[in-house]
């Protein structure tokens, strides 16, 4: 039986949070990966690249595994109830509960995250205690049925660890090793410890505009 993936496809959803697992997915044997949202119409992610969805909330039959990416269009998701209704109605009959990134905020709005163990970006960690998590720093974080990924490029690692869940590790493994997937990066800086308080401060300043929207959203959520 092939198996039903999808993920959102949102205005502003940050891409490699989508294109990263996208492609981990629709590489393993015997799955069908689909772009949902609200209408068939182009959407733009946060760094511009055109997204097409392929089926919409009304058409989409009960996934497998339903995928919340993150980015600066999380803070119109956390109060849309139209978003947060269909990520209810599909939890409750999907195997896996997941998400990249601030998309983990997504589930924690929608009241998924309730007593679990969740990840996020590490600029937004701080926010899944007011969303009923608890915070856990990694890679890719299991609690049941829900799996919730790092920030942007844990999206790979998040993708082989729900296709060695579903399909065995065996296949996980020759995904990776098909899409060529061991890393090297040129700089150690990919996480606030590796890259000290001035390349932070840095990094934190250029995503202050759309924390600080999400601040106050939350503690509206919270009111």
């Amino acid at each position: 039986m092939t198996l039903q993936i999808g993920l959102l496809a949102f205005p502003a959803v940050q891409q490699l949070d989508l294109t990263g697992p996208y492609e981990v997915f629709a590489s393993a044997a015997g799955t069908k990966v689909h772009l949902v949202w609200k209408t068939l119409a182009p959407v733009t992610s946060a760094t511009g690249l055109k997204l097409i969805p392929d089926m919409t909330f009304a058409d989409c039959p009960q996934l497998d595994v339903i995928c919340v990416p993150g980015g600066a269009g999380v803070n119109a998701l956390l109060q849309d109830e139209e978003v947060l209704d269909f990520i209810r109605r599909q939890a409750a009959g999907a195997r896996y509960v997941t998400s990249v990134c601030t998309g983990s905020l997504v589930l924690g709005a929608a009241g998924l995250l309730e007593g679990r163990k969740a990840a996020t970006h590490w600029n937004a960690m701080d926010f899944l205690p007011l969303l009923g998590a608890t915070a856990q720093e990694g890679r890719s974080v299991r609690d049941g049925k829900i799996i919730t990924a790092g920030g942007v490029t844990s999206g790979i690692d998040f993708g082989l660890t729900v296709v060695a869940e579903l399909l065995g590790e065996e296949e996980a493994k020759t995904v990776q090793l098909a899409i060529e997937y061991a890393p090297a990066p040129p700089f150690d800086a990919g996480t606030p410890a590796a890259a000290g308080p001035d390349l932070t401060a840095a990094a934190r300043q250029r995503m202050a505009k759309s924390r600080s929207e999400r601040e106050e959203i939350i503690g509206r959520l919270k009111s």
